[in-house]
């Protein structure tokens, strides 16, 4: 992110504008009016925010570009029901579908971005080993190809620190020879709320710039850069280390307010403390200390894995017609 003054670290659309205090998000937004519709859906088990930009103001507003970003929030999915994992693909499937619009035979490229050598950046990669591909069955075995599926190629093309090459020069050159309808794209994000790492999923149809949650923004991966369309799906894993210390204190900060009593000396002193100020302290104290570091749980590895099959069979459901709600894990490669 490049930026006078450091912004808290997120990719995710709700969180790009936070007003007040404590660690729950809220996104800053008027109506259709200032350029900006949120619509909420789901339940208890899968709430889903929808958060549509429709013009430049609203541009401004979020700090995200024109388009739609839809947002699964799966606060249950840690205990590993099977009724709630088998629901959020359901439901993933569901959100894809409503952005893919595409011919039954239009040609669809995974790219799974990431570093398969750290475990918190893997989701991507894990993905686009899993998902099922089925160009090259089109190509040739053409009498062996079932009418109900739709040709799908993946690629996991690492990180520049791998192949010195930038990530979005890889996947322009792979687009521009097989010429796909759609890209989809599959990231590791950063969310500002700790609650939401490795529990919430959220979709775009304006690309990603990898890497921008934490700072390391490469090539994006657009309509305007590759000249197709391009859908992103991303799980936050990771929390910015300041973050979670100024929602700490913002905590503290809150409970003290209460416990003083409106109207006290200490009560107005506490309520005159600047939050925009306090984090960009946070960071001032922490970087001789701590640097760029971000947080993750300690059983990343695992979920991570578990989370990649959820996203697997979203995209498998969403983009083959023989692949149905009764079909979760049934063709993960």
């Amino acid at each position: 992110m490049a930026e006078i003054i450091r912004s808290i670290r997120t990719d995710m659309a709700d969180e790009s504008r936070v007003v007040g205090a404590g660690t729950q998000a809220r996104v800053d937004h008027g109506g259709m009016g200032e350029g900006i519709e949120i619509e909420r859906d789901g339940d208890e088990e899968v709430s889903i925010t929808r958060v549509h930009v429709n013009n430049q103001q609203g541009e401004q507003k979020v700090g995200k570009p024109i388009g739609s970003y839809i947002t699964l929030d799966i606060p249950g999915i840690h205990g590993r029901s099977r009724d709630l994992y088998e629901k959020a693909c359901r439901m993933l499937a569901r959100e894809l579908e409503r952005l893919i619009h595409l011919d039954k035979k239009d040609t669809v490229l995974i790219v799974g971005l990431g570093n398969w050598n750290v475990t918190a950046d893997a989701l991507g990669p894990k993905v686009a080993q899993s998902v099922l591909v089925t160009r090259h069955i089109y190509e040739y075995l053409p009498k062996e190809v079932d009418e109900t599926t739709r040709p799908v190629c993946a690629i996991s093309p690492g990180v520049l620190g791998i192949t010195g090459i930038e990530t979005g020069h890889i996947i322009k050159g792979i687009v521009d020879n097989i010429k796909p309808s759609l890209v989809i794209a599959i990231d590791a994000l950063a969310s500002r709320n700790v609650n939401r790492v490795n529990s919430s999923i959220q979709i775009a149809n304006t690309g990603i710039a990898p890497g921008s949650g934490v700072g390391n923004r490469r090539t994006a991966l657009t309509r305007e850069t590759l000249g197709v369309p391009v859908i992103a799906i991303g799980i936050p894993t990771v929390v910015d280390a300041a973050t979670m210390v100024s929602d700490t204190l913002d905590l503290i900060i809150d409970s003290m307010m209460e416990q003083a009593g409106a109207g006290s000396d200490f009560y107005r002193m506490l309520s005159q403390i600047n939050r925009d100020e306090k984090y960009q302290m946070i960071i001032e104290l922490l970087e001789p200390y701590s640097g760029n570091l971000v947080v993750t749980p300690k059983d990343t590895d695992d979920v991570v894995d578990y989370l990649s099959r959820l996203v697997v069979n979203g995209i498998n459901m969403a983009l083959h017609e023989n692949i149905g709600p009764d079909d979760v894990d049934r063709f993960l490669q």
